[in-house]
């Protein structure tokens, strides 16, 4: 009997090892998950962080662009030739700062994508570049065609920009994976 009891302990002992072994490592593989999930989560926030102060930036070159080209309405108003071409040359003249402002956040939204974002504001900076010449073309020039020329230029930046705001709203909403 003695010798049984011996054996009994051994598998007592063994089973409280083994039943030890496997709490230990469901417990790390626990931790493990918990880390990889809290390291994830950190990652996409500082990525979302990234990518909003970009969108953000790209925002306001493109708003600070508009700033200049809606002086046109300026221009129009302007009492005589003389004043209404130099409003129009002083709008060409601050448009230039504007492009390289708006060249510089189109890039940092490319570093932080994604590439449908991205691919929106090169849109956008294309959209924008194709007003300067247009607008250029209006100074010394007060015929329909000219105007009709840079309004529709000027339409074509505005609704890249209404696609690229769209877009950036869209690639920082929060998705829920089970709905």
């Amino acid at each position: 009997m003695t010798n049984s009891g011996l054996w009994v302990g051994i598998l007592t002992a063994l089973t409280a090892l083994g039943a030890s072994y496997i709490t230990a490592r469901a417990t790390s593989r626990a931790a493990l998950t918990q880390a990889r999930t809290t390291t994830l989560a950190q990652a996409l926030r500082e990525q979302r962080d990234r990518r909003r102060s970009a969108y953000r930036e790209m925002m306001g070159c493109a708003h600070a662009f508009n700033e200049v080209v809606w002086q046109i309405d300026d221009a129009d108003a302007a009492p005589d030739p003389e004043s209404r071409n130099a409003v129009l040359t002083q709008m060409y003249e601050r448009l230039a700062p504007a492009l390289g402002d708006m060249n510089k956040a189109t890039n940092e939204v490319r570093l932080d994508g994604p590439v449908e974002v991205s691919d929106a504001a090169e849109q956008v900076r294309q959209s924008a570049r194709r007003v300067q010449p247009r607008l250029k073309a209006l100074i010394g020039n007060a015929g329909p065609e000219p105007r009709r020329t840079y309004d529709a230029a000027y339409m074509d930046f505005r609704e890249a920009y209404l696609t690229f705001i769209g877009l950036a709203r869209e690639a920082l909403e929060v998705k829920d994976k089970e709905a």
